[in-house]
């Protein structure tokens, strides 16, 4: 097996965590904040849209078993793209749609992925998804983390 990590930002870290830790492959998944200027940020924080941090998932992945590609597919079938700083009922730059790459490979993946998805019409608008380095992943407060499972919500399969 070959451990690999990926960050992604999709709206509302509690769904997007629940559906990446159904996928075949998965080992493990955190929620928690990356892209802002505070260090060991709180939710309450990250809240008020002012820490420049987005609500982000990390996933820990077989990728002998699930390659990247595969997660970049079920990022972006999972929101929508096309949105910039919202998801849903959810506004503010913190559930702005980005994939914090952590290797050139993922960077070079999702910039191909992005361009291919744009051409291929997938969506009616552009994408708005960043791909930004991925720098410090600040694991959210302990009550955060599978949060939707712990009220007995079945994981979703994508």
């Amino acid at each position: 097996m070959k451990f690999n990590r990926a960050v992604f930002g999709a709206g509302c870290f509690w769904g997007v965590e629940t559906r990446f830790a159904g996928m075949p492959g998965v080992i493990d998944t955190a929620v928690g904040y990356e892209g802002g200027d505070l260090e060991h940020p709180t939710y309450k924080e990250v809240s008020t849209d002012r820490t420049g941090h987005a609500e982000v998932v990390e996933v820990t992945f077989d990728s002998s078993r699930l390659p990247f590609d595969m997660l970049l597919d079920a990022f972006f079938a999972l929101h929508d793209p096309t949105q910039v700083n919202r998801q849903g009922p959810d506004t503010g730059s913190r559930y702005r749609s980005v994939v914090f790459a952590c290797n050139e490979e993922q960077m070079r993946q999702a910039l191909e992925k992005i361009m291919e998805l744009n051409a291929s019409g997938a969506y009616h608008r552009p994408i708005v998804t960043k791909v930004e380095p991925h720098t410090t992943f600040w694991k959210a407060e302990e009550y955060h983390q599978r949060y939707l499972e712990k009220r007995g919500l079945a994981y979703c399969h994508i």
